[in-house]
């Protein structure tokens, strides 16, 4: 009996041995990724403890690991997308999406980087730490799907202009003209019904934004949308963006 035991175990040590070795380096993965083809849970998780411990693998978080890829500036770590894929994706289809600083940053909007995670989800959940990365969450009213996701994160850009760091308001607006004016007719259409679930004072810069650009036609809906004795103190003026008053932006 404790001769086949010891060959199971060897058995389990080499099957968790071979599938490590076919995964791509900074890949992040759980226990369900290797167990899924055994029954031997408990050998598995030992075994993944001890490659660990040998610096095999390296923890992320509890039950996620992945393998290290060694430079020779280092260790790298698992880029945020392997960080947060769970968050994002589920059974194929999106359930959240990056935005805050990951996302400033790719639009141009700033140059700083951080090792804060924001994800837009349509649910609410606690912030969590995954290795270096505090993740956090907002709440996204939206239904998220692939082929909306690039315009919720330029509304969400809009709607935390106060929050981008390193950047004046000035720049701040000229790039976002620069990111409207690239949008097809569709999809400033798509923005516009998208903004209608987003706060007055998102609604009334998008709005300022489009008008600035030409596209009044398209921007009645929004201000529609608005109490017209409300205003926005966004520390934006006239200088920044001439269509300012009409919106009742500050």
């Amino acid at each position: 009996m404790k001769i086949k035991f010891f060959v199971k175990l060897m058995k389990v040590k080499q099957y968790v041995s071979e599938k490590i070795k076919k995964l791509p380096p900074g890949f992040v993965f759980n226990y369900g990724d290797i167990i899924k083809e055994t029954a031997n849970v408990e050998a598995v998780i030992k075994n993944l403890n001890r490659m660990v411990a040998s610096g095999e693998l390296r923890k992320l978080s509890k039950g996620r690991f992945y393998k290290p890829e060694i430079t020779p500036l280092g260790i790298l770590e698992p880029s945020e997308y392997e960080v947060a894929k769970d968050l994002l994706i589920k059974n194929g289809k999106h359930i959240g999406y990056f935005t805050g600083l990951t996302i400033y940053k790719q639009l141009g909007l700033t140059t700083q980087i951080s090792n804060y995670i924001q994800i837009g989800r349509n649910e609410r959940r606690t912030a969590i730490k995954r290795g270096k990365y505090e993740i956090s969450f907002i709440k996204q009213k939206n239904k998220i799907c692939k082929e909306n996701i690039s315009l919720l994160q330029i509304l969400d850009a809009i709607r935390y202009i106060k929050k981008i760091p390193d950047a004046k308001i000035q720049f701040l607006c000229k790039r976002f003209l620069n990111i409207l004016s690239e949008l097809s007719q569709k999809h400033k259409n798509e923005l516009i019904r998208l903004a209608l679930n987003y706060s007055p004072a998102t609604r009334a810069l998008l709005g300022a934004l489009l008008d600035e650009l030409g596209e009044t036609n398209l921007t009645e809906e929004l201000l529609k949308s608005l109490n017209p004795i409300t205003s926005y103190k966004l520390g934006i003026t006239k200088e920044n963006l001439s269509t300012v008053e009409k919106w009742n932006i500050k």
